[in-house]
């Protein structure tokens, strides 16, 4: 996989280095370490040229910041003190979200305050301030992390916002599928494609009959029988009807040709109106194929979700789309369900696929995947349409193993989702921020990072 690119510029002052270099040198030796602690974690760093100290020397780390579109955020360092007003213009024309890192060399301070290297090592952090301070009053938005680099919480949450500007940036540059059409009067995730592009610079691509047959022609024996192995040797193959399983891959395998083609992030499928598109089955799980191989996915013509999920499935790799579909009011557990979609990376045990019966169009019974999300620590994110914009839903859950073993939902996509809150309080909550019924589900990511994403977006957040 790709390294995600991130560039980090450090502060400095001018002054200091006019009496001498014996200040600098602890610090850059300090600023290297942390780079490469940014670099164990599977970042790639791209550093500015120089120590900045002066206008010109942010201006020329700017350019080449701007330079590079890999890059999706700037990281800031303050080696020291530097005076704001000769980097706030270099600060304005970044391309990429800035992440301030409030960090000092020293974890401990107070029994060696008396000597001034160790001071001079450690006083960054004003220059922070007075640095913010400027990015306010000039309306350039930051996420900050505080704190010091042996604490991994520390790093978790810089790690956490790099990926949420890698989220944001994906999205921004978002292609995304559309097999099906809508679905009809189901509105509240609606929005126009020319609001969807304007909001988040996504784009909606529709398959049509013609690029349908056109990719079906291509598909050969060969290629099927390759899939059926991978199967065999990825989940639990319980199909007594291989034609359908055969006819489902061969459907699977023209959308995945149609995404690789037009270069999609992520695709939705209407199951009512495949038929229609000329494919020969619903392709339930090349639709969970879809999200274990990275890219976005949601079900029934919900291209917003699907551009949801495929910018944060790129940064955090445990995302899948889900939906609330059954609450037990005692247990105070929500039931997580689809007709046959989930990230088979998330699994409790090996994914199931089975015969699926299906009537809802014309394409007759298909196979679908089956399985229970696994337990953990996750969050919930829904993208709203709102009045006046888009609201980011973020709320801290845990996946649960009630219900795991209820014969009822052996053969489903399942998954028992505990809010945080009583149960009532969370549903209603959920509902005045108007949360839609299709949501992103990522395991192991912070609440924090995804409200910047959100920030980062310009959605309005709401942390439930």
């Amino acid at each position: 996989m790709k390294k995600i690119k991130v560039a980090y510029l450090p502060f400095y002052i001018k002054l200091y280095d006019d009496k001498g270099s014996q200040w600098r040198v602890p610090c850059v030796a300090y600023m290297n370490k942390l780079i490469k602690m940014i670099e164990d974690r599977g970042f790639e760093v791209v550093c500015a040229d120089e120590i900045c100290r002066i206008k010109p020397e942010f201006d020329r780390a700017a350019a080449k910041f701007n330079a590079d579109d890999e890059i999706c955020a700037v990281i800031t360092q303050h080696l020291a003190y530097s005076p704001s007003l000769e980097s706030i213009g270099a600060l304005k024309s970044l391309k990429a979200p800035i992440i301030v890192f409030d960090t000092t060399p020293s974890l401990e301070f107070i029994k060696y305050a008396d000597t001034e290297d160790r001071i001079m090592e450690n006083h960054g952090i004003h220059g922070v301030q007075d640095m913010c301070n400027m990015l306010i009053r000039n309306n350039v938005d930051f996420e900050i992390c505080a704190g010091h680099a042996s604490d991994p919480a520390v790093l978790d949450e810089l790690c956490g916002y790099i990926r949420a500007a890698y989220a944001a940036k994906t999205f921004k540059n978002c292609r995304i599928g559309m097999v099906g059409g809508e679905f009809e009067g189901m509105g509240d995730f609606r929005v126009t494609d020319r609001e969807y592009e304007e909001a988040t610079g996504a784009k909606t691509v529709r398959m049509t009959k013609a690029d349908a047959d056109k990719y079906l022609s291509k598909i050969t024996d060969k290629e099927i029988e390759a899939e059926l192995e991978y199967d065999k040797k990825k989940y639990d193959v319980q199909v007594k009807n291989p034609d359908n399983y055969k006819a489902s891959i061969k459907a699977g395998l023209a959308v995945r040709k149609w995404m690789k083609a037009e270069k999609l992030d992520g695709v939705t499928v209407n199951f009512l109106h495949t038929d229609e598109n000329g494919l020969p089955k619903v392709p339930f799980v090349e639709c969970c194929k879809i999200m274990e191989r990275g890219q976005g996915y949601a079900g029934e013509g919900d291209n917003l979700t699907a551009g949801l999920v495929a910018s944060l499935i790129k940064a955090f790799p445990d995302t899948t789309f889900t939906e609330m579909f059954c609450p037990d009011w005692k247990e105070n557990t929500i039931l997580l369900s689809h007709m046959g979609e989930m990230n088979p990376r998330l699994t409790e045990n090996k994914p199931v696929i089975f015969d699926k019966p299906f009537s809802y169009n014309t394409c007759g019974d298909t196979v679908s995947l089956s399985a229970c999300f696994r337990t953990g620590k996750a969050v919930l994110v829904n993208l709203a349409p709102s009045e006046f914009g888009f609201t980011l839903i973020l709320s801290e859950v845990d996946m649960v193993q009630s219900g795991m073993a209820d014969a009822a939902y052996t053969y489903e996509v399942r998954g028992w989702m505990k809010p945080k809150l009583p149960l009532p309080e969370f549903l209603k909550a959920y509902s005045q921020n108007g949360g839609t019924h299709h949501s992103a589900l990522v395991y192991g990511a912070d609440v924090e990072a995804l409200a910047a994403f959100g920030n980062m977006m310009d959605f309005d957040v709401v942390v439930i």
